[in-house]
């Protein structure tokens, strides 16, 4: 198992060098597969709480996206809290498939390019509800992506700002996961996970570094569409384990 959490966070890792993004939801998507997806969670802490952060503060507009996404954020946290009984519960064949129908919308809206734009009039109230939604979804599967990745991509910002808003929402959503799995009592039940995320923590950041290099060498776009089709499989899979599973 040991030798299969480092294999993961390897890859995971990679993805997010080449993609900048992707770690969560490749980390999760796999081992959950082979655990319980609150374990799983558990494990994915530290290295996405790293290496987003370090995404966030690379870019020049901290506190102007802080501001401008405040009300997503607080919704963000407000429905990651709220939702982490699903995962954590005894409904894990649920959150299993949850997980599953999240990966198959995020890798569909991906392969299928689509494009949304969110006129500034429309931020005061969509923001707080995409944070809810967000929220809401990271608590029961542990994956960050839906529908926080389009609203941003719709809001039309500059990249080094997409960028920078992908790491601070990533940021806040493994901060408020984090939280939610200890009102759950998941590190009470098994000690040894956050010691297991901390050693995860160093393929996670060499596969990122691998990931970095690989980026200058290959199509990024290639790249993208298989790993968004191998997304899409994984995806259907879990959610037929999920649901069909005794």
């Amino acid at each position: 198992m040991l030798i299969v959490i480092l294999a993961v966070f390897l890859l995971a890792g990679a993805v997010k060098g080449v993609v900048g993004m992707g770690l969560p939801t490749v980390a999760m998507g796999l081992l959950a597969t082979t655990m319980p997806p609150a374990d799983a969670a558990a494990i994915l802490l530290i290295p996405s709480f790293a290496t987003n952060v370090w995404q966030l503060l690379a870019g020049p507009s901290f506190f102007g996206l802080c501001k401008r996404l405040s009300t997503m954020m607080i919704g963000i946290f407000i429905g990651t809290v709220s939702g982490a009984g699903l995962i954590a519960g005894a409904h894990s064949t649920a959150a299993l498939a949850a997980l599953g129908v999240a990966l198959v919308l995020y890798a569909a809206l991906g392969l299928l390019s689509k494009r949304f734009e969110v006129r500034p009039a429309q931020e005061p109230w969509l923001s707080p509800l995409v944070g809810v939604v967000t929220g809401l979804i990271t608590g029961a599967t542990g994956v960050f992506v839906i529908p926080a990745v389009p609203y941003l991509q719709a809001l039309q910002l500059e990249k080094n700002d997409l960028i920078q808003a992908l790491g601070l929402s990533f940021t806040i959503s493994t901060m408020a996961l984090a939280a939610g799995l200890l009102l759950q009592g998941v590190f009470e039940a098994s000690t040894s996970l956050l010691g297991l995320s901390l050693l995860a923590l160093v393929p996670a950041l060499l596969g990122m570094f691998a990931g970095q290099h690989l980026r200058e060498r290959m199509s990024v776009e290639t790249f993208r569409r298989v790993f968004l089709i191998g997304l899409l499989l994984l995806g259907l899979y879990l959610t037929f384990e999920g649901l069909f599973s005794s």
